[in-house]
């Protein structure tokens, strides 16, 4: 944790913690320390005051610090223990930033429940920061603890009275007794109706759920106490079992909203009752009903269920045990109800085992709205603590602070009589003897600067009432207050003053409601102010006092004459060894203050008749009394009796001081009197520079600012935890202000060790003058601005009719404050969106900006005071009524407006003002006493007039804006159109740009002067006061054209580098486009020929071969010669002063001097031992060669350095020099050798003298382009991951279309080409060859064939295999065809270029309105498939699109341009393939329509064959019926078993065949369907073909078949192969005749 451990102001010093379950709590939330000293409201300021942000807590230690600043904020998420642990950069479990606490049962260890982190801080806190939680915990609507388990579980809990006494709250009851007023109460001191409630056994609702619902309603998502659906909730509690919390409910008096009538307290017991007994017992008598969630109800929860009858007033039973009973009947009580066992009233008992907790909690409301509040006792929790005390608990209150009540009570004696008699007689100093001093004080002034005499009568009137204050003798009252606060127990003192406040507000409240009583119609508006806000009381800054005893030196303070005297007296006083801290008697024994006759004329009144003093000042303020009255009186003591004042009172400053420190405010000017205790004031600030041990304090001053509604205390109180007076219900008026230290960070940046914050109370306070009440107003505004550094300008929510005169008042205070040439940075905060206050903020906005823009050394961030200095923050504020509703942006808006306040603050480090705070206090008072201002106190009108005037000028400021950016976007057109790399044309059209853009400023400028003298001249108010405003005006006007002339060059000079940059990026854009695109066509060709995948890294090392070709070659703009000699000899002059070689700085002059030479060691490089030593070997050269060689190398490692630098794509750095010194360091530390600084340092420089050179090359290539140098090197991984992306994506498109080229395309494209060729080979055949006319034409040429040919093997195919052999012959003629014709790859390249161009065609039509769009690659090409099917009647088989592998994102027009480009390459692969002499075989394989099927079909004629000899039918018609053969052919040409029919016997058939050799004789007896051979001899002659066959081969037919030769007759022996093809020819020409 972040707190600093201080001394703890309470009396008792805690014991070490014993090692427990409560320690190790404490410990994992880093608050172990703090069981012995407790944290104190100074440490937590450091967490709630200097934080900007609301940030995660990272651990469970950073719990408490975010706990608490969340609070501080009203943040509802406060009590939340959700972390957010910093991940580490190696795991890479992906798993959430934020890891909830309450997610805790896997692992418990690493989790704590919200109730036990409040419990500890709770535990660890001392009482008055106890006090200061609670109040912000009940406002953000939370429970707080009441009583609080102790630490050690065998010690007693402690009952928490004093945190509750700071929670004060307002509530409007419904009852008639009250007539509906608004009444005050004090949640330890007010009595109302207590409800306890606690648990008893396991239940299965959540008590503090149903409590919640009890408590806000059903609507409301407060979540007053934690319950286990909260995060966190779920992890068991460890340390906060035993707690006893409270909520608080306030009625609004809205019947609509209210749940209940009346206001009461619930209190919550954690944990199970029956292990906390004194709680219980606690809670049984002191509350006015307890609720009892019951569970199973067993023998111990009995008997305190009687215990509890017996002790509680009202007793309500919720009976939710796991098990339903038969008749709600008891285990264990013989048979009875709940209700009968106990002997309780009926309704009594709630069943609530088979109720959802909303059901549960819904009849509690009920129960609760029946008895509130008549039915239930009042019970005062100051009472209870008696109890608790009684029952064996720890009270809080210990003997200090019962002591410092007794204290209190002594001071007030005489309270009783009421607030302003008590006033007038024990604090007189305060009346109109004062007031009237004042008033003498200021004429006196006027007068010295008018340079009149001054009057005698003043100086009688003057001297006579100064006369009659020194006669003052101190009254019991402040004699006891001075004693008190001079007490060395300052936990004492912070008790003294929080119980007077207490005190204080306690009888404020009292007589404010009798009055209310008697006068009720006389309060009706202050009723309605009460509504409009809070009567918080908080526990009051004054707590925090950790000032050191031993302080108690006091060094002499040199400050204003006025009060050098007195400072001087106390240093005397406090020195004397006779000194004492503190008398029991006053040491003065003045006489009573009286006046004569005359002097009562003089002055009006006297001390002798103090209610006659005051009665004209306390009369508008009857019933307001704070400690700030009596601090008032401490201060005019010391003002007006220090010069014969005892030891007491010169001890005061001092006291003051330590107040001050302590967060206690100090008063500098009472509002009331128009007076500032200036002596006083003065040593109070030299005893502060002297506590704090500073000659000098460096300080800055915050101001606040705004009338008596706007909430000034509380709004401090939210931004910095301080405490001061709440003036919006007082009567009184005044400027406080409060210290704060600032922490050693914000000192370095703000330049200042302490904040001063200045409150002014009372602006806008009614008293029956309207010219005294402005007077007063101006005059604290005034003062509290010429103090400022900076101002926070409240808007008030509720200003009403105050509106004009609070504007009036703060205009009127700035403009005074401009004279005094004291103008502050403003900052604006409004509270509220009403028309009101939106149109107030605007024109204060405007006054600010014309004010802070008139000088031009005062212009500060001209274009935040647009809209940053302006914040809206919605209350409630800190310390307001816990029943208003925290706006759930506050949290956010507190910080924004810290974060400007503290940028305002920055701001002011940068001008110079004076740090001497009195110094300035005395210098601007003394111009409100002499009214040297051109503008009166009571002047109205002048505001307004100038708020008109900032009007006006704001609206001529939007038309010259306006017509200055008209012009600019014109001028922007001319510039882009001019060619941006041409630089001389460029710079010539920027100037003259920039003189026409000064005449156009000059010209608008003129006509606004025009139209200001013209408006001064017509308001008759400006009019008269139009030397006050002129010259205001004019400045603003010639800071307006200067600033616009600067703005407009600026502007031209930004668009013209913008375009030039511009046109270089998109240059740049070409070339790496450009190169990119040869390195992705080589790429993707690698891919696609190797077919291997690309990793990333190589694809990385690709793209950066590319980056560097591109970096080299890029002609980045040249500019003005910078040299960089001036940086390297700065560094080398760093370098030599580090290592105390300053001695050698007279060589740095040779720097950027052109060497001619390379570097030589010499003699001046060695020692004088070194050379003696070495004097005799060979003249000393060898040590020289071994230094040359160190030189040598480390200038090789010079160059390589330059080599690798320049490569970069990088602008000259000094750290290059850097480097490169630490190269010579490093090189010579290498090797030992004895040589003298000398040597390094002349090589650093000669090194340095050529990187000066190098670089300089380098940085005049860069400089010019320097930003887009840095645009291109942080754009480099875009490009690199966009390279590699278009090449996924190319090399994805190329896989892909390749893919759907080889599946789909190219077999349709096969298909295409060789669909027809069969049919068109067929024709050329037919065509050629004559044979192929007709079957007979046909079975001619076979035959002619085969006599030709002679061979034996193709008579046997022919006759055993005649289809097969008709079909090789056709198709040996196809290929004979094909061999000797080109006309088949013509036709193929023909068909060729149809299917591409049936192609193209459809991916076109698909490509329409894809330009660009990224699409899913396999629609389009099912698409593509559809359009061939449709458009070109050609079947594509699209199954292979099934699948993933077609499925891809990618541009369509991208993916068509590689599918055209492979659907080319596939073109001219396959015409490069029909070209080449391919296999004609594998041709025709490959043809689906075979040609010699097509001839086949053409020449094959009747399929029948003679069933004896087989010879084939020779009829051509197709529908003969009677076959016929003229060839039949002879036996003995086939196998016998081939040729015989099965019903003829062999021997028979042989045996008549060897007479004619003819088998198919009587052919029509086999068949009929054949016609029957001719026996004519003559008719045989007719196949003398296969006689001459069978004559010719018999031997072979034999051997084939075998079987016997055939016996031939000799005729046929002697035929001859002519005689055979004329027989042959004969056959033919007769079957074609018939």
């Amino acid at each position: 944790m972040s707190f600093k451990l201080v001394k703890r102001l309470s009396s008792k010093k805690k014991r070490p913690l014993k090692d427990s379950v409560q320690e190790e709590i404490l410990h994992k939330l880093g608050l172990e320390a703090y069981s012995t000293r407790q944290l104190d409201s100074t440490s937590v300021s450091n967490i709630s005051t200097w934080i900007l942000e609301n940030k995660q807590p990272l651990e469970l230690k950073n719990l408490p610090d975010s706990f608490l600043s969340r609070l501080w904020l009203l943040s509802d998420d406060a009590r939340s223990t959700c972390c957010q642990p910093q991940l580490d950069p190696l795991n890479g479990d992906n798993k959430l930033p934020e890891v909830k606490l309450s997610s805790c049962e896997d692992n418990t260890q690493n989790a704590i429940n919200p109730l036990d982190l409040v419990t500890s801080v709770f535990i660890s806190a001392d009482t008055f920061l106890q006090q200061e939680i609670t109040v912000r915990m009940m406002q953000c609507k939370f429970a707080v603890p009441l009583v609080l388990p102790n630490v050690d579980p065998e010690k007693p809990s402690q009952f928490l009275l004093w945190p509750s006494r700071g929670v004060v709250g307002q509530w409007r009851s419904h009852s008639l007794d009250t007539n509906s007023r608004v009444q005050d109460c004090n949640l330890a001191s007010t009595p109302m109706p207590i409800i306890s409630c606690i648990k008893l056994g396991r239940c299965s609702v959540s008590k503090s759920q149903v409590l919640n619902y009890v408590l806000n309603g059903p609507k409301s998502s407060n979540n007053t106490f934690i319950h286990k659906g909260m995060d966190g909730g779920q992890v068991p509690r460890r340390l906060s079992n035993g707690l006893v919390e409270i909520g608080w409910y306030l009625p609004t008096g809205d019947i609509d909203r209210d749940v209940y009538r009346a206001p009461f307290l619930i209190s919550n017991l954690r944990g199970d009752a029956s292990n906390h007994e004194k709680c219980l017992k606690l809670l049984c008598q002191a509350s006015s009903a307890v609720i009892i969630f019951c569970g199973d109800v067993k023998d111990k929860e009995k008997q305190l269920l009687v215990s509890c009858k017996g002790m509680a007033s009202k007793l309500i039973l919720i009976d939710i045990s796991g098990t339903e009973r038969e008749e709600n009947t008891v285990m264990g009580c013989g048979g009875k109800t709940l209700e009968e066992f106990l002997g309780l009233p009926n309704g009594a008992v709630v069943a609530g085992h088979t109720l959802s907790e909303d059901e549960v909690a819904k009849n509690i409301c009920e129960i609760l709205k029946r008895l509130v509040p008549e039915s239930l006792k009042p019970v005062m929790l100051e009472a209870a603590a008696q109890l608790a005390l009684d029952i064996g608990l720890n009270m809080d209150e210990g003997p200090v602070c019962k002591k410092a009540m007794a204290t209190v009570e002594e001071v007030l004696k005489g309270l009783d009589e009421g607030l302003a008699e008590f006033q007038q007689k024990q604090l007189p100093l305060q009346g109109h003897l004062w007031s009237k001093l004042a008033e003498l004080d200021k004429e006196e002034s006027t007068q010295k600067k008018s340079g009149k005499e001054i009057e005698p009568q003043l100086l009688k009137e003057k001297k006579d009432i100064l006369t009659e204050l020194n006669r003052y003798k101190m009254t019991p009252s402040m004699k006891v207050f001075i004693d008190a606060l001079l007490t060395k127990d300052k936990s004492e003192r912070t008790y003294f003053l929080a119980w007077l406040k207490l005190r204080l507000h306690q009888k404020q409240t009292e007589e404010l409601n009798s009055l209310k009583e008697l006068q009720p119609e006389q309060t009706e508006h202050l009723e309605n102010l009460e509504n409009e806000a809070d009567n918080s009381l908080d526990s009051d800054s004054f707590c925090t006092d950790s000032m050191s005893e031993e302080e108690t030196e006091v060094h002499p303070v040199n400050n204003r004459v006025d009060c050098v005297q007195g400072c001087e007296t106390i240093q005397e006083v406090q020195q004397n060894p006779h000194y004492t801290e503190k008398t029991t008697e006053h040491q003065e024994s003045t006489q009573d203050l009286s006046c004569s006759t005359n002097q009562l004329l003089d002055c009006g009144e006297s001390f002798e008749n103090p209610k006659a003093l005051n009665s004209r000042s306390l009369q508008p303020k009857t019933y307001t009394l704070g400690i700030e009255q009596f601090l008032r009186e401490m201060g005019l003591i010391f003002e007006l009796t220090h010069v014969s004042g005892g030891q007491n009172v010169l001890r005061l400053p001092n006291v003051a001081a330590e107040l001050l420190l302590n967060g206690v405010p100090l008063e500098l000017m009472d509002g009331d009197a128009l007076n500032i205790p200036i002596c006083w004031l003065g040593c109070v600030f030299a005893e502060l520079k002297r506590c704090l041990r500073q000659e000098q304090l460096r300080t800055r001053v915050l101001t606040i600012l705004g009338d008596r509604h706007a909430r000034n205390a509380e709004v401090l109180s939210g931004l910095f935890g301080v405490k001061l007076p709440e003036g919006w219900r007082r009567t009184n008026r005044g400027v406080y202000v409060v210290v704060l230290s600032l922490p050693d960070d914000l000192r370095k940046d703000l330049e200042c060790d302490y904040l001063f914050l200045i409150d002014v109370e009372g602006l806008g306070l009614v008293s029956g003058e309207i010219k005294t009440d402005l007077t007063h107003d101006n005059m604290m505004a005034t003062v509290a601005i010429g103090l400022s550094d900076v101002l926070l300008q409240n808007i008030s929510p509720c200003a009403g009719d105050d509106l004009e005169t609070t504007f009036t008042v703060m205009v009127n205070a700035l403009l005074r404050s401009k004279e005094c040439s004291a103008f502050p940075i403003c900052q604006i905060l409004t509270q509220d969106d009403g028309i009101n206050s939106v149109l107030q903020t605007l024109q204060l906005r405007r006054v600010c900006k014309f004010l802070q823009t008139e000088n031009k050394e005062n212009i500060i961030d001209y274009h935040g005071l647009n809209t940053s200095n302006t914040v809206f923050v919605k209350g409630p504020w800190p310390n307001m009524c816990p029943c208003e509703a925290v706006d759930k942006k506050y949290s956010t808006n507190v910080l924004k407006l810290k974060e400007n306040l503290f940028g305002a603050l920055k701001k002011c480090a940068t001008m110079s003002k004076s740090s001497d705070f009195i110094g300035r206090l005395y210098d601007v008072w003394d111009a409100v006493k002499s009214n040297s201002f051109s503008i009166g106190l009571q002047d109205m009108n002048m505001a307004f007039g100038f708020s008109l005037l900032c009007t006006e000028f704001s609206q001529w400021e939007n038309i010259l804006l306006e017509n200055t950016e008209s012009w600019l976007m014109g001028t922007t057109k001319k510039i882009i159109a001019t060619k941006a790399l041409d630089a001389a044309a460029q710079h010539v059209l920027l100037s003259e740009l920039k003189k026409e853009a000064e005449e156009e400023v000059k010209s608008e400028v003129n006509k606004l002067k025009s139209k200001a003298e013209s408006y001064l001249m017509t308001e008759e108010i400006l009019q008269i006061n139009s030397k006050i405003f002129w010259p205001i005006l004019f400045s603003n006007i010639n800071n307006l054209q200067e600033r616009v002339i600067e703005e407009a060059m600026q502007k031209l000079e930004t668009i013209n580098e913008s375009h030039c940059s511009y046109s270089q990026i998109k240059k740049f854009e070409k070339s790496v486009e450009k190169e990119q695109e040869y390195k992705l066509l080589a790429l993707v060709e690698t891919s696609k020929s190797t077919n291997i995948l690309l990793q990333d890294h190589e694809l990385e090392e690709e793209f950066e071969i590319v980056w560097k070709k591109i970096l080299s070659s890029f002609e980045f703009r040249p500019s003005e010669r910078e040299e960089i000699s001036s940086i390297v000899t700065n560094v080398l002059k760093q370098n030599l002063i580090s290592r105390d070689l300053q001695k050698h700085m007279d060589k740095l002059c040779v720097l950027d001097q052109n060497q001619t030479s390379s570097f030589q060691v010499c003699d001046e490089h060695f020692g004088y031992r070194s050379r003696l030593k070495r004097m005799f070997e060979d003249n000393n050269k060898q040590q020289k060669l071994e230094a040359q060689k160190i030189a040598s190398k480390i200038i090789e490692e010079y160059n390589q350095f330059i080599a690798n630098k320049c490569s970069l794509a990088a602008d000259f750095s000094e750290s290059y020099i850097i480097e490169l010194l630490e190269i010579v360091e490093n090189g010579l530390k290498e090797k030992s050798l004895e040589i003298r600084s000398a040597f390094d340092v002349d090589l650093k420089i000669y090194l340095c003298n050529a990187a000066c050179q190098d670089f300089q090359k380098l940085h005049d290539r860069f400089a010019k382009d320097r930003e887009l140098l840095a645009y291109i090197s942080a754009t480099k991984n875009k490009y690199t991951a966009k390279f590699i992306y278009q090449f996924r994506k190319r090399d994805q498109c190329q896989r892909v279309a390749q893919a759907f080229i080889s599946m789909v395309i190219k077999p349709l494209m096969l298909e295409y080409v060789n669909e027809p060729l069969g049919i068109q080979i067929a024709k050329e055949v037919k065509h050629k060859a004559q044979q192929y006319q007709s079957p007979h034409a046909f079975h001619q040429c076979i035959l002619e064939d085969l006599i030709k040919e002679d061979c034996f093997e193709s008579f046997v195919e022919y006759l055993l295999s005649y289809e097969d052999f008709r079909l090789r012959k056709i198709r040996e003629t196809v290929v004979s065809h094909l061999s000797d014709t080109t006309s088949l790859g013509e036709l193929r390249q023909q068909r060729l270029g149809e299917i591409v161009g049936k192609i193209a065609a459809a991916v076109s039509q698909t490509t329409e309105g894809t330009s660009g769009v990224l699409s899913d690659t396999k629609p389009l090409l099912e698409r593509v498939c559809l359009i061939l099917e449709r458009d070109s009647k050609i079947d594509v088989k699209k199954e292979s699109l099934n699948g993933p592998l077609f499925s891809i994102t990618t541009e369509w027009d991208h993916f068509v341009k590689c599918l055209m480009e492979l659907l080319a390459t596939r073109r001219l692969d396959l015409g490069q393939e029909f070209k080449q002499n391919v296999d004609v075989l594998e041709v025709l394989n490959d043809l689906p329509v075979q040609p010699q099927d097509q001839l086949l079909h053409i020449v094959r004629g009747c399929d029948k064959r003679c069933p004896l000899c087989k010879a084939p039918c020779e009829e051509e018609k197709l529908d003969h019926e009677v076959h016929s053969s003229l060839l039949h052919r002879p036996k003995g040409m086939l196998p016998y078993d081939f040729c015989s029919p099965s019903h003829l016997s062999c021997p028979e058939t042989s045996k008549e065949a060897y007479g004619e050799l003819i088998i198919c004789k009587n052919l029509h007896l086999e068949d009929p369907n054949w016609s029957n051979v001719s026996d004519d001899l003559n008719s045989q002659k007719t196949n003398n073909y296969w006689r001459y066959v069978l004559a010719r081969f018999n031997e072979k037919f034999a051997a084939e078949f075998k079987q016997e030769l055939v016996k031939l007759p000799e005729d046929w022996k002697q035929m001859t192969k002519e005689d055979a093809l004329e027989s042959l020819k004969g056959v033919i020409a007769k079957k074609e005749c018939s």
